[in-house]
């Protein structure tokens, strides 16, 4: 047997190559890939090399088995995203991505019911509940990556609403839009837009009427607003294009369309953006 053996002046200098190489390689090497440019009420999606933990928002991120992440940002962030970034031996960085802000609309709707603009006490009570079911919907952490599978629009019709406009209903403020309208006959279907797990199926919320919520994994979650007739079940399992519900004007609305809206986790973040950065493959 070939016995191969170093002297101790030769291991110290291996030894002192290699930790100079480590350090080289940790302070010129970013860990973190990401290609495109952080909007407000857009979606962040980058690579990470193997071995590092990544946090956002005191959130630790979902990394996949290529190194894959995804975070959100919200309508009126501003200044730096800040990733925190955990190496191997727990030693901490940081990443800041800078914000790209934009200008949002005012869009007045006329027309919707008096009662979705100044509701009663009873009305109230209804709001919270739903807003608990909700909630907890966007909870889940669904540790499959679907959304990976890029998205396409989950209806086809004129676009009447769009992400972040300011709201005036019946001439009183209300909250920004968070979704994409799309203007279509009643009944018409309403296509999932990417795989996922529906976390809910609600056919009378107080605001948003026949509701479905979808996991797309990560955090990233599909709501349809206003729906007829809810077509899925908590727990079912969806694929791309599947039909999901049926357009209606449920809810606060003034007539038949839908309501996009995407979030992650209860970060509201705009379909259209989403569309651009992981169109369907």
């Amino acid at each position: 047997m070939l016995m191969i053996s170093l002297c101790k002046s030769c291991r110290l200098r291996v030894l002192l190559l290699t930790l100079i190489s480590s350090h080289l390689f940790s302070d010129t090497i970013d860990p973190i890939e990401i290609s495109l440019d952080a909007l407000q009420g857009g979606i962040v999606v980058g690579k990470v090399v193997p071995g590092y933990r990544l946090t956002y928002s005191d959130r630790e991120l979902h990394i996949s088995s290529s190194g894959t992440f995804v975070f959100g940002i919200g309508r009126d962030a501003s200044g730096y995203a800040e990733l925190k970034v955990f190496e191997r031996n727990e030693a901490m960085s940081s990443k800041k991505i800078e914000i790209i802000e934009r200008d949002y609309n005012v869009q007045y709707v006329e027309g919707v019911p008096q009662r979705t603009v100044t509701p009663t006490e009873t009305d109230l009570a209804k709001i919270r509940r739903d807003a608990v079911l909700v909630k907890a919907a966007r909870k889940h952490e669904l540790l499959e990556p679907l959304f990976l599978e890029g998205f396409a629009r989950p209806i086809q019709g004129q676009i009447t609403g769009i992400y972040g406009s300011q709201r005036i209903y019946n001439g009183k403020p209300g909250r920004p839009h968070y979704g994409i309208d799309y203007a279509a006959p009643s009944g018409s279907k309403v296509f999932a837009p990417a795989p996922g797990i529906i976390r809910l199926s609600e056919s009378d919320l107080f605001y948003s009427g026949g509701t479905i919520i979808l996991d797309h994994g990560y955090g990233i979650s599909s709501s349809f607003l206003h729906l007829s007739q809810v077509l899925v079940e908590v727990g079912d399992r969806v694929n791309f294009g599947d039909v999901i519900g049926l357009v209606g004007s449920t809810g606060r609305s003034t007539g038949p369309h839908l309501d996009w809206r995407m979030n992650w986790f209860d970060v509201r973040i705009d379909p259209e953006i989403v569309l651009d950065v992981l169109p369907r493959k």
